[in-house]
């Protein structure tokens, strides 16, 4: 049987031109409802986000002083910092900083993800546990941290020196550049991978089992299930959070400065620049266009090569 098709009446072209001017209105007026909905939140990024990041470029251009008259230097404050090579041991401790701890963060958030991903007693009381390192108060775990390097009283050397005897004599870890930034490295791994296992293992319990199960029928073994099933399925999530924990970790201030004040990565390299000594705000700002500009680039290339978005 053939289908009926029931066309509409046309409206007479006297009518038309009305129904159209009425549609436009409606259209127009939906599209003013939306602008009037989304205007705070853009106000809010344009006065909190994107006027400082302006004005931290302009004054970048300028020697800032403390009295108002800013004097315009152009290009200075830029040579000034490539030529400085504070600057260039700042960056070479930032990228140190970022790679191994960034690094550790993924692989232990995964090898615990992968085993909290398994069945055993108590597993929402462990799982609950693990989180504790990254909820807890930054200040009190820094502390923690400078005791237990501590060289007199701490548990470090008394251990490795008092008992095994690996230290021919007592040293502060945390005391010394070349040694404090492992120091800082390994805190940062401790305190910060929580949130690394907590994103896979959210991704780990939504594979289908039966992709397991499968591969098991064709005696696949464990490591060929976790590359051809486990892998492929964490990609994207282990990608994502490898981007975010480098913009975190380029980033990170407070929990290198007070740990340690050996260690100059670029954010403590540019507080100590723009708020301590002489206070060249000039310079600061120059140092935070800087770090702004390696940060974007990174991003553009890190999401064009590896997320192919």
């Amino acid at each position: 049987m053939r289908e009926l098709k029931i066309r509409k009446p046309a409206l007479p072209h006297d009518q038309q031109p009305i129904v159209l001017a009425g549609m436009n209105a409606r259209a127009l007026r939906e599209q003013r409802f939306g602008w009037a909905l989304v205007f705070p939140s853009v106000f809010i990024i344009l006065a909190l986000i994107l006027y400082p990041v302006v004005y931290n470029i302009y004054l970048s251009f300028f020697e800032f002083k403390l009295t108002g008259d800013n004097i315009f230097v152009g290009l200075r404050n830029y040579l000034g910092v490539i030529t400085d090579s504070e600057f260039h041991l700042a960056v070479r401790a930032t990228l140190v900083y970022v790679v191994f701890s960034t690094v550790g963060t993924t692989l232990l958030g995964l090898g615990v993800a992968l085993v909290m991903n398994k069945k055993f007693p108590l597993r929402s009381f462990v799982r609950s546990l693990i989180l504790l390192p990254y909820v807890a108060p930054v200040i009190s775990v820094v502390f923690s941290w400078q005791f237990i390097f501590d060289p007199v009283n701490g548990i470090f050397m008394d251990v490795f020196h008092n008992k095994l005897g690996l230290f021919a004599e007592r040293f502060s870890l945390i005391g010394s550049p070349d040694t404090a930034i492992w120091v800082a490295i390994l805190f940062g791994i401790w305190k910060n991978f929580p949130f690394t296992y907590l994103m896979i293992l959210s991704r780990l319990q939504a594979i289908d089992e039966t992709l397991y199960e499968a591969a098991e029928v064709d005696g696949a073994s464990g490591w060929q299930k976790f590359k051809s099933i486990t892998l492929p399925e964490v990609y994207f999530v282990v990608s994502a959070l490898i981007l975010l924990r480098v913009i975190w970790n380029f980033n990170k201030f407070e929990e290198v400065y007070l740990l340690t004040s050996n260690v100059k990565v670029l954010s403590v390299y540019t507080y100590l620049k723009a708020f301590t000594g002489t206070m060249d705000l000039g310079q600061g700002s120059t140092l935070a266009v800087l770090q702004f500009v390696i940060l974007i680039g990174f991003i553009l290339f890190y999401v064009k090569k590896v997320l192919k978005w």
